[in-house]
């Protein structure tokens, strides 16, 4: 292993592979939760408040980014950028959840689509972004691509589904908190093949005239850790 992989996947003194997992069900459970608390005619702002409080019930304040839920035309937008405000969820809407909480001494970190209403479009969007995450995922199991060339297949991918991929959300560390002391360069940009338990892989899909989106992300773990 060279130097640069040793540094990029270093870990903490907290670190544990049980601890990650632990984390990693915590925010997948909590996903759910506030996504099924969403209802068409809410505010983006308000439904940011209803999942710091499902986050807030089932025990757990502290995130290490932002509390994110992102309505209609917020969901092109990449994670660093201010949402439009005001935008209410209509009754054929799309919008999706990011949250990153921390779980005792561990990261989670997971983000996922939802579509109300029965527009096709919207649900193919959100359906492409998860099937997207895994076809990547199932390349890097079966071929040990390296992060680059998973993010360069994610494209090319997303461009076949009739989408773009939006590389400002290039994949990232997680880990024993805070990874942003351990490592802070992008999957999309690992020259080695990543380890389990420690890359969250992100897709984001960008409708091409922009009115819409879909993101997806979770740890990047064997296909055991998956309900496909």
């Amino acid at each position: 292993m060279n130097a640069s992989i040793t540094e990029a996947e270093r870990v903490g003194s907290a670190f544990s592979e049980d601890g990650m997992l632990a984390a990693r069900q915590f925010t997948r459970t909590a996903i759910q939760q506030i996504a099924e608390a969403v209802r068409p005619g809410m505010l983006e702002e308000d439904a940011v408040e209803l999942a710091k409080s499902v986050l807030a019930k089932l025990g757990l304040r502290a995130t290490w980014h932002p509390v994110r839920v992102r309505f209609g035309i917020n969901t092109i937008k990449a994670m660093k950028q201010p949402s439009v405000p005001g935008v209410v969820l209509k009754e054929n809407d799309i919008f999706f959840v990011d949250i990153a909480p921390r779980y005792e001494a561990w990261e989670g970190d997971g983000g996922a689509t939802f579509v109300v209403g029965r527009d096709q479009e919207l649900d193919r969007c959100a359906r492409n972004a998860e099937e997207l995450f895994h076809e990547v995922r199932a390349a890097w199991r079966r071929h040990n691509w390296t992060g680059t060339r998973l993010y360069e297949y994610a494209e090319e991918r997303a461009r076949q589904m009739g989408w773009e991929l939006n590389f400002d959300l290039p994949g990232h560390r997680l880990s024993d908190f805070p990874h942003a002391a351990i490592h802070t360069g992008s999957l999309a940009q690992a020259a080695f093949s990543p380890s389990p338990s420690r890359w969250v892989l992100e897709i984001h899909l960008r409708d091409p005239e922009r009115r819409f989106g879909a993101f997806f992300e979770d740890l990047l773990l064997d296909d055991r850790f998956y309900e496909q």
